[in-house]
């Protein structure tokens, strides 16, 4: 759950129904950036970036059973990641992405080749597509992050008919943290 703009308030709240629909659904919630909302809202655990909170510090606010993932876009970062408190690393941007500046150029698949099989799951982000995600997975990826191909036109029946597909479309695979 990203959320970056706005006061803390309403995000905590925001996160609290979600969180309680997600889970009556059987989903999971991780809250990006903000470890306190994550523990406050009741999340599955917290995602920080490389400018944010170590995945130690932010494994100590949501606790040892909580999911704590950890962005990367380089070969020592996902180095460091997978010595690190990190549940999952996520690498990216792996193609050309308008959603979020990260400061990185697309990366491309060998990014997550060279952080699969190591020990930790490795989530692709930036970028990812129904026409690309099977490249990305089979390039070793765990899982994929999706957010501008989910939303086309921002419709909600649309949305969940291209969550459908992706579901559909990819192989179930079993993303354990």
């Amino acid at each position: 759950m990203r959320h970056k703009s706005g006061e803390s308030g309403a995000f905590l709240d925001l996160a609290e129904r979600v969180v309680a629909v997600a889970h009556e659904g059987g989903a999971r919630v991780v809250v990006n950036d903000r470890a306190d909302i994550a523990t406050l809202s009741k999340a599955d655990g917290v995602h920080v970036g490389q400018e944010d909170l170590s995945a130690a510090e932010a494994r100590a606010i949501v606790g040892p059973d909580a999911i704590v993932g950890l962005s990367t876009h380089t070969r020592e970062q996902i180095d460091r990641a997978l010595e690190s408190d990190a549940s999952y690393i996520a690498v990216g941007p792996i193609f050309g992405t308008s959603t979020k500046e990260t400061g990185y150029d697309a990366r491309g698949l060998e990014l997550v080749a060279a952080a699969a099989g190591r020990g930790k799951p490795v989530v692709a982000i930036g970028g990812i597509t129904l026409t690309n995600a099977g490249s990305v997975i089979s390039a070793g990826a765990s899982a994929v992050a999706v957010i501008t191909d989910l939303l086309p036109s921002g419709d909600l029946g649309e949305i969940e008919a291209r969550v459908r597909t992706f579901v559909r479309v990819l192989p179930a695979l079993p993303f354990k943290v």
